[in-house]
């Protein structure tokens, strides 16, 4: 679903990615793990176009994004959630989620409704429409970016460190709610977490260490060494 090859990518003269190669197949769950500062953010942000790439290539499906700008990339059908959440503090819960639905390739219409399968998963954001997202807690807002991402029928999911700061029940209950997204709508995650028992629930990880990829596998083989190096404080 998702082809990146030998991806290079810069701040002015600073060479940030190194000739990356990743993978995320249909279906399936990717975690991309590394200490803070190794270049994960920024691999994301190149996928969506928010940042240039240098030289490489990147597939989406098959067609390549390279020359795509962000908008026709999520109308592709690819979905971010980045750091820090960006919901839209001044909208209500019912607003942000109906804004999701522009980034569908038709955009909305004035017909369509918040499917039941989002309050499925994140049943808390049904009883909390007519809320301000700027009075949610950060799981909330969490839970909240994650489902306004889900309504622009994305394919792929590209989460970035979606637990980082959150109390240890709604990380759990953000965890199970990811694997459903997999499990029952068939769509693909790419994500950037540090949570250890999140890792554990992908497919499989890559590694990033200096801007490259230098360690990868099934996550049913993530060893005590790799923890270690990559994800330990």
């Amino acid at each position: 679903m998702l082809s990146i090859q030998n991806l290079n990518v810069y701040y002015g003269e600073s060479h940030i990615l190194r000739d990356v190669d990743l993978h995320v197949a249909p279906g399936k769950m990717v975690c991309l793990i590394g200490r803070n500062g190794v270049g994960k953010t920024t691999l994301l942000k190149t996928i969506m176009g928010l940042l240039p790439q240098r030289s490489g290539e990147i597939y989406f499906e098959g067609g390549s994004l390279s020359k795509m700008p962000t908008d026709r990339r999520v109308k592709s059908g690819i979905a971010y959630v980045p750091q820090g959440r960006e919901i839209i503090a001044r909208l209500t819960v019912e607003e942000n989620l109906l804004l999701g639905m522009e980034a569908r390739a038709g955009g909305r219409k004035k017909t369509d409704r918040i499917p039941a399968e989002i309050f499925d998963l994140f049943p808390v954001l049904q009883q909390m429409l007519s809320r301000m997202g700027g009075d949610l807690s950060g799981g909330q807002q969490q839970q909240l970016s994650i489902a306004r991402a889900l309504m622009g029928n994305p394919r792929l999911l590209v989460l970035d460190e979606p637990t980082e700061g959150i109390q240890p029940s709604i990380i759990l209950e953000i965890e199970a709610a990811v694997k459903k997204i997999v499990r029952e709508t068939g769509i693909s995650v790419l994500l950037v977490e540090q949570h250890l028992h999140f890792v554990r629930q992908a497919d499989w990880y890559y590694a990033m260490q200096k801007g490259g990829i230098v360690a990868s596998g099934s996550t049913d083989e993530l060893s005590k060494d790799v923890v270690q190096k990559f994800l330990a404080v």
